[in-house]
């Protein structure tokens, strides 16, 4: 890149784009690439515009520099400020040799030393109201979760910029959002939060959950672990693909609980370990197994009261994770309902992914909007009473086998099989529903009544949760190995590879995993499911690696 009167010469330059939210690249993903490329010469015209300016003998800058480029909705690569994130000072060159005072990457980051930056719950919205999914998920998130975290966000609204994402990290604007859409409710008087507005105060449930919050939680710094299963390190790779695992430290950060990620990343662990025995009972193993994933040791109670002051948060991570999902559902695909836990689970057909929890059809609904209203198989299953009734009205196409009672607006099918219709809905499709009630009930089975991450918790928040996330590891898994030769499930990744041991180490910077080498190792290579996880946060931000051996 040269400028009138100075150049600048790049020696390495690593280029990486990064897709968070969603399943799709768009139609040309290698254009992305190139747009980076393209725009790259600008952008360190710019940011080293002073030192081009300069007369004087050569500058070389010996440590690394990172240019991020944040792109919203719409927005183009070439007409974005690029955010520094390390940006250690010039070395003057004297007689073309470097003085020994270089700036070096430790130095200046010093990870060794300093806490990782765990980024803010404003953060997190910010992030989502530039990819223009910040309405969607606070529409979809109880009012319980929106009062909370508005204190939260109102105590800081009006604090100093973050330093790395720049005035797009202020909360005032996420304020208002959050504040509207209580007031959309008819909760709230006011639209927004003005500065000289007093932040609200938290109640009593929350200042007493505040209280309780503290827990002594001991993460390992180093030393090696042999586990019976891989499985949960296995999940952390799909769940950051669609940003699930970067909500989820932000998301707890929100209720002061940041510190208590391990013990998500440790229910989330028992979700696809062993079953458990009369209903509570562990075997070692997964205990184990369960520690090294979070990287502490979690003891039962722990885990019972976390369960507890967590649940305000739960309803965001739920969210982020159906939004991914119903952006990628194709319309002309049907939806899953089941009953199941005393609730109704939407589930996508392709590849059984459960999208949503609820315990109405009403709350079923957003999802199935934000899907694009496709047509729906409802399994015969305890479901509510007035369910079809509800479904039909809220203008919902589905086939079921449910026999119908008295005032339910269905019609006989013809078919082999007994199955109703509400009209609308492609025999074919219909005709698909006894293939998929059978996997749907081996999931319910296998994820929701074998294991239970938290069988001593007073409601099953949490339980649900997890068990939304692990489905959604466990799916991806099995569609990026299986979809070209049978149908993939969860259910399928979850017995493959329950088995598959690990040895876990633990290192400053990075948490190693090593697998056995052999076939399920290569299949899990060339599928890219044992990529690099950077900055999983119930372990410090440390990088989560993979390698076999």
């Amino acid at each position: 890149m040269s400028a009138p009167a100075a150049t600048v010469t790049v020696h390495h330059c690593a280029v990486t784009v990064v897709r968070r939210g969603g399943w799709s690249w768009g139609p040309d993903p290698r254009g992305l690439v190139k747009r980076a490329l393209d725009a790259l010469p600008d952008l360190l015209a710019v940011e080293f515009a002073e030192q081009l300016a300069q007369d004087g003998p050569d500058v070389e800058i010996t440590a690394p520099v990172t240019l991020t480029v944040r792109l919203g909705r719409g927005s183009a690569v070439a007409g974005e400020r690029p955010v520094v994130l390390l940006q250690p000072e010039p070395v003057a060159v004297v007689g073309g040799v470097p003085e020994p005072e270089a700036v070096s990457l430790s130095d200046s980051f010093a990870p060794d030393d300093e806490p990782w930056p765990e980024p803010s719950f404003a953060s997190l919205l910010a992030e989502l109201a530039e990819r223009g999914e910040l309405e969607p998920l606070l529409a979809l998130l109880p009012d319980e979760s929106l009062r909370r975290y508005l204190h939260t966000l109102s105590l800081v609204a009006f604090a100093e910029p973050d330093p790395v994402r720049g005035e797009a990290a202020r909360p005032s604007t996420v304020v208002s959002l959050v504040a509207a859409e209580l007031a959309r409710r008819g909760r709230e008087s006011s639209p927004g939060v003005r500065p000289e507005t007093s932040p609200p105060a938290p109640d009593a449930e929350q200042a007493t959950s505040v209280r309780e919050s503290t827990v002594d939680i001991r993460r390992r710094e180093t030393g090696e672990v042999r586990v019976w299963s891989a499985l949960p390190f296995l999940l952390a790779g799909p769940l950051a693909r669609v940003g699930y695992l970067d909500a989820i430290g932000p998301a707890l950060n929100g209720l002061d609980l940041a510190d208590e990620a391990p013990l998500f990343a440790a229910a989330l662990a028992y979700k696809v370990l062993g079953t458990t025995e009369r209903g509570w009972r562990r075997a070692e193993r997964d205990t184990l197994a369960a520690a090294a994933f979070a990287g502490v040791d979690v003891p039962e109670e722990a885990l019972t009261g976390f369960a507890r002051r967590v649940r305000p948060a739960l309803p965001v991570l739920d969210g982020i994770l159906a939004l991914s999902l119903c952006r990628g559902h194709d319309p002309a695909a049907a939806l899953l309902v089941v009953g199941a836990a005393d609730r109704l689970l939407l589930v996508d057909a392709q590849g059984l992914f459960p999208i949503a929890w609820a315990s109405t059809v009403a709350g079923l609904l957003p999802h199935w909007r934000a899907s694009g209203s496709p047509p729906v198989l409802v399994r015969d299953s305890p479901l509510p009473p007035g369910c079809l009734r509800e479904l039909a009205a809220a203008g919902v196409r589905f086939a079921t086998d449910v026999r119908p009672v008295r005032g339910d607006p269905v019609t006989r099918l013809p078919l082999r099989s007994p199955l109703w219709t509400s009209g609308g809905v492609d025999p074919r499709l219909a005709a698909e529903l006894p293939g998929h009630a059978e996997r749907l009930g081996e999931l319910v089975e296998s994820l929701v009544v074998e294991r239970r991450a938290i069988p001593l918790a007073a409601d099953g928040d949490l339980e649900r949760s997890v068990t939304l996330a692990a489905a959604l590891g466990l799916g991806t898994m099995a569609w990026m190995l299986w979809r070209d030769r049978e149908s993939p499930d969860p259910v399928l990744a979850l017995h493959r590879f329950a088995d598959l041991e690990a040895t876990v180490r633990f290192e400053r910077r990075a948490v190693r995993v090593r697998v056995p080498l052999g076939r399920r190792h290569a299949d899990l290579v060339l599928a890219g499911l044992l990529s690099d996880v950077p900055g999983v946060g119930w372990l410090g931000g440390r990088t989560l690696t993979f390698s076999g051996g």
